[in-house]
């Protein structure tokens, strides 16, 4: 079992470091925010005052963080974990995954990009879809601790790779709540039985794990954010911004990004990412306020 210091315990990084120590490890957390620690200690963890007094003497070290400049504002207390291996799962830009791999190797850390797919519930049960970037024999030191939070953990290239994949996930993931925003307020406009028409929508190639999990929510307009408006025109930003580096056009993902920002712009950046159906339905006149 690893000593673990685990940053970040937001809506993903709680029950990802709850599981981490139901599976044995030792790990102690830290949070900006006092009140995320201490549920961390009542499951089980070990509460810090601070980044740097979380990674003290740590095998692994964990960033689980909301952008860039939160994993360079922490990367000097991270650097004190000597020979430690740094798995940062935040969603950052892959230029910072590579700035960040290279300094930390540049101090005597080993360091991987390793971005998660699956929200809060895939954080709460164990079954995160992991892109990990970084040296082939660091991805397997970091596999069994991978293993207790995900079911998927593919290696996908060098460092920035991971966070590479994940604009790709989250460019398909907006598409995609885009288009069953776009359907529900196609459907409700006619007066179809909504719940009726997803049951069977489920069931065809329309079928996908965005559908399952964002459909219901979306019909009762239940927006508890599992991954919040806000982070996702975060994540849009930093595909727009990869592509214009690579020279790729994205005119799906612009048009998408637009919407998301909508979304932010109209006051609903804490609520869930399918909270992009209220912009569909205020275009279409079907919402009053």
């Amino acid at each position: 079992m690893a000593r673990i210091g685990f940053i970040g315990l937001g809506i993903m990084g709680l029950p990802m470091a709850v599981n981490l120590v139901r599976a044995g490890h030792d790990v102690t957390g830290f949070n900006r925010s006092p009140g995320r620690t201490a549920r961390f200690a009542e499951q089980g963890g070990t509460a810090a005052d601070s980044a740097r007094a979380a990674v003290e003497g740590a095998e692994v070290v964990i960033t689980m963080l909301p952008d860039s400049p939160d994993v360079d504002a922490v990367a000097d207390d991270v650097l004190t974990a000597a020979g430690a291996l740094w798995i940062d799962m935040s969603t950052i830009a892959p230029a910072t995954a590579r700035a960040v791999a290279d300094r930390a190797h540049r101090s005597g850390l080993r360091a991987l990009d390793a971005p998660v797919s699956g929200g809060e519930q895939g954080a709460v049960e164990g079954t995160l879809s992991v892109m990990v970037g970084g040296a082939a024999d660091d991805v397997a030191a970091a596999r069994p601790v991978l293993e207790v939070l995900g079911k998927t953990i593919v290696h996908v290239g060098p460092a920035g790779s991971g966070q590479t994949v994940k604009a790709a996930n989250q460019l398909i993931v907006a598409g995609t709540i885009g288009l069953v925003a776009e359907a529900l307020t196609l459907l409700r406009a006619q007066d179809v039985d909504l719940a009726s028409a997803v049951e069977v929508l489920s069931g065809g190639l329309a079928g996908s794990a965005v559908l399952d999990r964002k459909a219901t929510p979306m019909l009762t307009h239940e927006f508890t954010p599992g991954f919040r408006v806000d982070l996702h025109h975060k994540d849009l930003g930093i595909a727009l911004g990869s592509a214009r580096e690579a020279g790729v056009p994205l005119p799906l993902g612009a048009a998408v990004a637009q919407l998301m920002a909508a979304a932010r712009t109209q006051g609903h950046g804490d609520l869930d990412h399918s909270a992009l159906l209220l912009v569909l339905e205020q275009l279409a006149g079907l919402r009053k306020d």
